[in-house]
């Protein structure tokens, strides 16, 4: 299979479960991005990628975004002034990405049904691009500010209650 996510890691910690659900918003937006940009993948990839992509960016990272919002936000809030504005800030992004990522999703449907459609994949690399372009510096500001903090200042028991927030979230029907 030309696109592969690489192997899962079974860590209980919840930096660690962050982390790699923010390795795969990055490897999920290069498989959209090479969908568009690589002229010798066949349809049947195209479609595979293209479902793969939209299943992970409609159902799986309005989970992280959960995660993040309900989880860790809230026991984070009024630590210090510096990650209040840093959460502040995760949270307004998380709103601002909705409309690229639902567009990414439109996109990925266009091509399960028409994976021979070049115009609609030139558009799904370009909004590829530009998505990554905004989720990047979102990315790295939680890996550098709000990850240490949840490291720091949130004991093992409520980082352990987020897992388990994460973890029944995932088990909704």
């Amino acid at each position: 299979m030309l696109f592969t996510i690489g192997r899962k890691r079974h860590s209980e910690e919840l930096v660690d479960l962050l982390l790699a659900c923010h390795g795969r918003i990055r490897s999920f937006l290069e498989i959209a991005v090479s969908i568009g940009e690589r002229p010798n993948v066949s349809e049947d990839e195209v479609a595979d990628g293209s479902a793969r992509v939209q299943r992970y960016f409609s159902e799986a990272l309005p989970l992280h975004v959960e995660d993040e919002e309900q989880g860790v936000l809230p026991r984070l809030h009024g630590r210090s002034p510096d990650l209040d504005r840093a959460l502040e800030r995760m949270s307004e992004e998380h709103d601002r990405h909705v409309r690229p990522v639902r567009r990414l999703c439109e996109l990925c449907a266009a091509l399960r049904s028409e994976p021979g459609a070049a115009i609609v994949r030139v558009e799904l690399a370009g909004v590829a691009r530009r998505l990554r372009a905004e989720l990047e510096p979102h990315l790295e500001a939680e890996e550098l500010l709000v990850f240490p903090a949840i490291r720091s200042l949130l004991t093992v028991e409520e980082q352990q209650a987020i897992v388990r927030e994460l973890r029944a979230r995932r088990q909704a029907p």
